[in-house]
């Protein structure tokens, strides 16, 4: 049986929606994506990478508790020369400032329909997401049409595979299983 473990909901992005205010709350955690849409977002992330992501991980998993070994492991790929230009385009594509990749035009037009996902689904959020919070997903149901279920996972925040690989590893065996 096919389907969907998905990490805070429906995540087709809403580009032509992205342009729509949110609550103060919600643009305060964005603040790092505001600040990628500038030059001089372009030149902190390409400075401070390693401080700007790990700043960026603390604040989307408040109770999750990395040490500098574990941190290092991902913050390699950092280094990466497509890094920065990646990040800066993805964050100023989903508001619709910057254009996407022609050859996947079509893609984008269906996804910009969101439609709804068929196949079962489990949606895992965690209860302290420091990204979207978990009643961002309350009502999420309305995107599935297949069976669906949604779990808040405690104390996790936005790294679920990290936080709470076993909720991750059951939602997929028991989609397998089904």
């Amino acid at each position: 049986m096919a389907g969907l473990a998905s990490i805070t909901g429906y995540n087709i992005q809403n580009i032509a929606g992205a342009a729509q205010p949110q609550s103060p709350a919600a643009e305060h955690r964005y603040w790092y994506q505001w600040y990628f849409h500038t030059e001089r977002g372009v030149a902190g992330l390409t400075a401070n990478r390693g401080p700007l992501c790990r700043l960026l991980w603390e604040l989307w998993s408040p109770n999750y508790h990395f040490d500098d070994a574990d941190y290092a492991k991902t913050a390699a790929s950092f280094d990466n020369p497509d890094f920065v230009p990646v990040v800066i385009q993805s964050y100023r594509h989903r508001y619709g400032n910057a254009p996407g990749d022609p050859q996947y035009a079509e893609v984008e037009a269906r996804l910009a329909a969101r439609p709804a996902i068929p196949v079962p689904t489990i949606v895992l959020h965690g209860a302290a997401d420091g990204v979207g919070p978990v009643a961002g997903s309350e009502g999420h149901a309305r995107h599935f049409t297949g069976p669906y279920s949604r779990e808040v996972i405690p104390v996790a925040g936005h790294f679920l595979p990290r936080e709470a690989p076993d909720a991750v590893v059951k939602a997929v065996r028991e989609l397998g299983e089904g």
